[in-house]
């Protein structure tokens, strides 16, 4: 699907996203993907390791 995207397409979509949303909000935008980022790693490793120790417990939880 994405196998005829070449580098001219990466710099036009850079582009757009720079006048769509500035470059005031592009630093803040970054920021916030990367700390996203870290957040959803964090949480693989700790997933990772609750089930290599056989601790990981699925909360059971009523339908209402």
């Amino acid at each position: 699907m994405l196998h005829n995207l070449t580098g001219w397409h990466a710099l036009i979509v850079l582009a757009i996203l720079l006048l769509v949303f500035g470059s005031t909000k592009l630093p803040s935008l970054a920021k916030g993907v990367g700390q996203s980022l870290r957040i959803l790693k964090d949480e693989v490793r700790e997933d990772k390791t609750a089930s290599t120790t056989g601790d990981a417990t699925v909360p059971y939880r009523q339908a209402s």
